[in-house]
């Protein structure tokens, strides 16, 4: 293979407009064309089976009239706005509605108790929350502690302390102008470690999108191509699932699908091949599922997919793992590494350079990465320390993958940098070749991954 990662690392320019806005990249930028707003935004298949299909005019269309709520119920910009709901089309526009009034959007996981989500909105200060069933026994229970907490709006719900979604849309019209953020504006409000009741609130600006997009472009092969199709089960509520998978496909104006519940093998192998999805993330716990269920040839065999790459975290530790994903799935997984405060900053791609097997990869294209000692000095290779990402790129220009601090706590915001270097909490080492290798952590800010609920000017970097 021929190594291109020295002239892509060296020649990667950030292009970060002063103005810029997460939804109308990612929705309304696409809709305003007859031709692109035709094409699909979403599929979705629910746990029965039921599908429907979303186009980016319909998208921008339900996302207009949920602003025009949002605007109605008091929402303004830098208000933080709740959404608590699984994988399904309404969480979308639910997002994006949030972003297109200049608001920032409250994430939370369906998986969390009472006493978590109480926590999250009485600390964020959430004026509304849009919910659905797998979500509304949590939230409404937390909601009689949150004063702050003006109304619930609920999908697919009947109950008195909820205004229902569908009741909230058909009063509103389908045009809105969206409010004109900076790229700097806050947007999205992520707990951090996702399971702790106590968390920290990681505060990310609108720009964090465009931060994430080499790591995305790099882990999935280079990303996008047309019939790009992308699917993951990874949790919109959390980073992985929300800036690896469903902000930066819609950002390229793809399909994403959508499936609500829990991961199962077998449903994994149907969506792959039903859906032809080119892209996906899974976990290391979901590809070793899909290898022990079904053994070396797949459920029937060897079954025909459209796969270009595949993301994980931790199947490049597993020799077994990594096999079995170049047998069956028809290539080896992408390894990559981000955390809430700074997301897809360093990983493999393996069209573009070599992995090496048990390696958490190389840091992606303008994102600067070193391994700090205990007084913030970088550590020379094979020293194991602590992973940090400088505020600049190599060129000296602001990273804006970087968040811009923790929710009202501007003294761990501060305890977190040495200087320029944000520390990521993880011990690991590099070698003489810039490739990283993860020693014994030092902290967990993310929840283990793949937990499951109980029963316009933008840059151009697809090139």
């Amino acid at each position: 293979m021929n190594d291109q990662y020295q002239a892509l690392h060296q020649t990667f320019r950030w292009l970060v407009p002063a103005q810029f806005n997460i939804a109308q990249s990612c929705c309304h930028q696409w809709a305003a064309g007859p031709a692109h707003a035709r094409s699909i935004a979403i599929f979705y298949e629910d746990e029965n089976g039921q599908r429907e299909v979303w186009t980016y005019g319909r998208l921008a269309e339900a996302v207009n009239q949920l602003a025009n709520g949002f605007v109605k119920l008091g929402i303004s910009p830098g208000d933080r706005v709740a959404v608590a709901m699984g994988q399904r089309p309404e969480t979308v526009v639910a997002y994006l509605a949030i972003y297109t009034v200049g608001a920032v959007s409250l994430p939370l996981s369906t998986q969390l108790d009472f006493d978590a989500m109480e926590y999250r909105l009485r600390d964020s200060g959430a004026q509304v929350a849009v919910i659905d069933p797998t979500s509304s026994p949590a939230l409404l229970v937390a909601a009689d502690h949150c004063p702050q907490l003006q109304q619930i709006i609920g999908v697919d719900l009947a109950n008195e302390r909820i205004l229902p979604w569908r009741s909230l849309m058909a009063r509103q019209p389908a045009t809105f102008k969206p409010v004109a953020t900076r790229a700097s504006d806050p947007a999205i409000l992520l707990y951090s470690p996702e399971n702790a009741r106590a968390a920290k609130g990681v505060l990310l600006p609108h720009s964090a999108l465009i931060g994430c997009l080499p790591g995305f472009v790099a882990s999935q092969n280079w990303f996008s191509k047309p019939g790009d199709v992308l699917w993951s089960p990874a949790d919109w509520a959390r980073a992985e699932g929300l800036m690896d998978a469903l902000l930066p496909t819609l950002y390229f104006g793809h399909p994403i699908v959508a499936t609500p519940g829990a991961f199962s093998a077998e449903r994994a192998f149907d969506l792959l091949q039903r859906y032809h999805v080119t892209h996906t993330r899974l976990c290391m716990a979901e590809l070793r599922s899909m290898m022990q269920s079904h053994g070396a040839s797949g459920p029937d065999g060897h079954r025909k997919l459209a796969l270009r790459a595949v993301v994980s975290a931790g199947a490049d530790g597993d020799p077994a793992v990594r096999a079995w994903c170049e047998s069956v799935l028809g290539l080896a997984p992408n390894e990559m590494f981000g955390r809430a405060e700074m997301n897809c900053v360093a990983g493999d791609s393996n069209t573009r350079w070599p992995s090496r097997p048990g390696s958490m990869g190389r840091p992606y294209p303008g994102h600067q990465m070193a391994v700090l000692d205990e007084q913030g000095r970088i550590c020379p290779a094979g020293q194991v320390g602590e992973l940090a990402l400088n505020r600049y790129d190599i060129h000296g220009h602001p990273d804006p993958a970087l968040f811009l601090g923790y929710w009202g706590d501007e003294a761990a915001t501060r305890e977190r940098f040495s200087g320029d270097w944000c520390r990521t909490g993880e011990r690991a080492s590099v070698d003489a070749d810039g490739y990283l290798w993860r020693a014994a952590p030092a902290e967990e800010t993310f929840a283990p991954e793949c937990a499951q609920p109980d029963p316009i000017e933008h840059p151009d970097i697809s090139r």
